[in-house]
């Protein structure tokens, strides 16, 4: 023991040297040299030479952390973070994001590092494009933002089979996330492969580059106990490999009780103002805010209120927190076959401060913002000030931070239903249920998190414009069939296949996670004294999902899917066997590999049986299950690229097939002209897979309904307990109807659109839209400062409504109350209209008298604008 805890009070001293652009917008500047020197390029080839700056010499600078933060030399810092996911935006994206994220008042972005699209082949590796994880630690550096690098590897994330390569699970002998040799033997070379490539960029702090924290493995305790002792010794395990690297950072373990030293155990959750680290010297860290949640087909849309996220925030810092990360700060997208769970959407908006296609998502984003800055402003006082707490009793608290004669104070209120008045230091305060009230001076109220005076932005889908006119959307559009193996003959086993005498599991065939479908193919015999021949009899298959169509004799007999969150089940079928030899072609399709759980990548994938034959009459059963199966995986035109620009092989112009299932689509469209971003309004196609320009954009399920039920007819409570199904939308429609097209994906002109439709939908309605702003309201309180902003260059056009005093309704339904100032409207279209961006000081002063006799702070500015 005494060992123990004199390495880790070495490890709490030890200087770790780390550079950072900034830290945010009042931090130092950077530490460089520039002795305008010059690197000289010499090209023999071509005889030419080129004269390039010497890059600045990036000073390193003194990290160290005790048990109230982070510390860059030798100073407390508060850090305010964002997850940000490589994967799931484009390079493209990545300054724009970065720029938001800075702005929108955070100092640091996170990630995750995704396993299995950076190796999809044991030792063949891909960092191109969306997967260049130097270039995207380079953007958030040139950007002045920290960085947190989560290597894992094991990522949860809803990605597909949580990161890991399909191929690992294959591996003989091998059992994942424990103390097994084979699995710890390829995490460690990964690993390596990961830190050593940070290394020779120099992008750990240490080196001058943005990374102050790594993290090895992810969220292990919570299922730690399925995997007993070997479970505890793969956790020291994890802890001495990240150590063994000596990248010069600390290292991080979120939701591990029991990390080892010097690892930093930090929280995952909706809130975290309880957690306390497992050891006393160390910092309060949130590893991951939610700040709404994931999507499912078949499910409504869920949102987690602006007020609540920001409650959350403030009583984590109120409360001795020293760094939250948000997840997700922007979602994006689950392009390709990326998606996990199973059966998570393409999007992965997330209901983030940016959402899925990089717009501010306001109010969210605007009352955070506020937030952020606030709490930047108190830094030193947080970080150095003595804390002292009082309880009013019926959850209600205060929190005074004092330091060098300046004091902090924060007024949390957790009761749910009532607003609470205290007396705090000779002054009454009202706080909201569910709410808390900074006072930076311990005086006067700046920041109430149940209080928004952001906008609020009502989002539209524009019509494409190109060449400056409307595009009409009657796409011509020209098709192919996907050929179907009915039988097992010469065509079907030409090519790579698989034979066996018993049903496997579907990773165990494809051995990759790039590629949802496995055909399942048998025959059998039906002789003329058979029970089963002539009479109707039960094709009976037990699935572990998520998908399966049947097919008997050349003849689609029937499809199903999970639903209702259950990802198994059985296909039933009454057919009529033939005399002598009947084929049957079974179709497995995955919606996403398992994600999350103890033992989660041993969850069986494909049909597992058993496929039976039943006559329910004479209860006689004929089990195919031990015959012998034909397998292929994947589909014809994944094999021959009909996506792939290069494909010229002839496509069928006449005859357009729709609702008809295995069918290839293909048309051209125009970019649309400006900054929007650009989606696909894929409502009237069943389900299946789109790609722009040969990049796939991913699934697509339109016609996968949520329930009817489940979405409040009011406005969303925010003063309860957050869960993911708390707040939803959009019951009874398209659980997506919409899909994201980076327009790093579209050429100047002509785009090609290819979609493969399995379950039998209509290309007709198919039209390409721009995101933006359409209308932006406001709601905010007496002495606020109000900023509206349409979007892409637009300007307010009209102002539907302004009233300053006690106006009444919600956006959309604003109208005038007991009374207000008739000078409202006409200040706030002098100030706004015409202009893309305009501020309006919420007061009498600017606004004229109301004519209320009533406290100041009951007046309320309610504004709708039309861009």
């Amino acid at each position: 023991m005494s060992c123990c805890h004199g390495f880790v009070l070495f490890m709490m001293s030890f200087a770790i040297f780390v550079h950072v652009n900034e830290l945010y917008a009042s931090a130092t500047a950077l530490n460089t040299e520039d002795h305008d020197h010059h690197d000289l390029i010499i090209d023999k080839k071509n005889h030419t030479r080129k004269v390039l700056p010497k890059k600045h010499v990036l000073s390193p600078i003194k990290i160290e952390y005790d048990n109230r933060a982070l510390k860059v030399n030798g100073k407390r810092r508060l850090i305010l973070s964002g997850a940000i996911h490589y994967p799931r935006s484009t390079p493209q994206m990545w300054p724009s994001l970065m720029r938001k994220s800075k702005e929108g008042g955070l100092n640091t972005i996170e990630t995750y590092v995704f396993w299995n699209v950076h190796e999809p082949v044991r030792r063949e590796y891909d960092f191109s494009g969306r997967l260049d994880l130097v270039r995207f630690m380079k953007t958030i550096q040139s950007e002045g933002l920290f960085a947190i690098l989560r290597i894992g590897p094991y990522v949860c994330a809803e990605w597909n089979y949580g990161g890991f390569p399909v191929w690992l699970h294959n591996m003989p002998n091998i059992t994942l996330r424990t103390n097994n040799e084979v699995y710890k033997n390829e995490m460690k070379v990964f690993t390596k492969k990961i830190v050593n490539m940070m290394k020779r960029e120099k992008l750990f702090a240490s080196q001058g580059g943005p990374i102050i924290l790594a993290q090895i493995e992810n969220e292990y305790g919570n299922v730690m106990k399925d995997y007993g002792e070997d479970g505890k010794k793969y956790v020291q395990w994890c802890a001495d490999l990240a150590q063994s690297f000596h990248i010069g950072v600390p290292w991080i373990m979120c939701q591990q009780d029991d990390a080892p030293q010097p690892m930093i155990n930090t929280c995952n959750g909706f809130y975290c103002d309880q957690f306390h680290p497992n050891n006393p010297h160390s910092p309060k860290m949130w590893t991951e805010n939610w700040s709404g949640w994931f999507k499912d087909w078949g499910k409504p849309d869920p949102h987690r209120p602006a007020e609540d996220l920001a409650f959350a925030v403030a009583r984590f810092f109120q409360n001795g927190g020293s760094l939250m990360n948000y997840y997700m700060y922007h979602g994006g997208t689950n392009f390709g076959h990326t998606s996990g769970g199973p059966y998570i959407t393409t999007s992965y908006d997330y209901d983030a401060p940016l959402d899925e296609y990089g717009n501010l998502n306001q109010p969210k984003w605007g009352h955070l913002q506020q937030l952020h800055h606030l709490l930047t402003s108190m830094e030193k006082t947080l970080l150095y000030g003595v804390r002292r707490d009082v309880d009013y009793g019926n959850k209600m608290t205060a929190s005074v931070y004092s330091y060098h004669g300046k004091s902090v104070c924060f007024l949390a209120n957790a009761n749910t239903t009532e607003a609470i008045t205290v007396d705090f230091q000779h002054r009454k305060y009202t706080i909201p249920p569910w709410s808390v009230s900074i006072l930076p001076d311990c005086s006067k109220e700046v920041y109430n998190t149940a209080k928004v005076n952001s906008q609020t932005s009502i989002m539209v889908k524009k019509p494409n414009e190109a060449d400056d006119e409307e595009e009409p959307y009657n796409l011509q559009w020209f098709w192919k069939p996907e050929e179907i193996h009915y039988e097992i003959n010469k065509a079907t086993l030409a090519g790579t296949h698989l034979t066996a005498h018993q049903l496997l599991d579907q990773k165990a065939v494809t051995n990759d996670s790039t590629n949802d479908y496995l055909w399942y193919m048998t025959s059998f015999h039906i002789h003329k004294k058979s029970p089963f021949l002539g009479k109707k009899v039960t094709l009976q298959v037990h699935t572990n999902g998520h998908v399966l169509h049947a097919f008997l004799n050349k003849r689609h007999i029937g499809s199903k899917w999970a639903e209702n969150g259950k990802y198994e089940f059985t296909f039933k079928k009454q057919v009529k066997l033939a005399l002598g030899i009947n084929h049957l072609t079974l179709l497995s399709a995955t919606i996403g590999l398992s994600n999350y759980g103890g033992h989660f990548d041993t969850v069986k994938t494909g049909i597992g049986g058993p496929v039976q034959l039943i006559d329910h009459a004479t209860n006689t059963k004929k089990d195919l299950s031990s015959n012998k199966w034909i397998y292929k995986v994947g589909l014809n035109g994944q094999k021959w690229k009909f996506y792939d620009q290069r494909h010229n092989s002839h496509w069928n112009s006449e005859g357009l097939p729709t609702r008809q299932m295995f069918v290839w689509y293909k048309t051209t469209f125009k970019s649309p002209i400006g900054t929007d971003p650009v989606v696909l309004d894929l409502l009237g196609l069943g389900k299946g897979e789109a790609w722009i320009n040969g990049r796939s954009i991913g699934r697509y399920w339109p016609s996968f309904y949520a329930s009817e039920n489940g979405c409040p007819s009011f406005k969303c409570p925010y003063n309860t307990s957050y869960s993911g199904d708390k707040c939803t939308t959009n019951c009874g429609k398209s659980s997506q109807r919409w899909y994201h097209v980076p327009r790093e994906y579209l050429n100047y002109r002509a785009n090609d659109l290819v979609l493969f439709e399995e379950l039998g939908g209509t290309p007709d309605h198919v039209n390409i839209r721009t995101v933006t702003v359409g209308k932006a309201c406001a709601h905010a309180y007496h002495g606020s400062t109000l900023r509206l902003s349409c979007q892409g260059g637009r300007e307010f056009s009209k102002i539907n409504f302004a009233s300053f005093g006690k106006p009444e309704g919600t956006c959309g339904s604003f109208r005038k109350g007991s009374c207000g100032s008739s000078k409202a409207l006409s200040v706030i279209q002098k100030a706004c209209l015409g202009k893309e961006t305009c501020s309006i000081h919420v007061s009498e002063s600017s606004l004229g008298s109301t004519g209320c006799h009533a406290d100041a702070a009951q007046f309320r500015l309610a504004v709708e604008a039309i861009c």
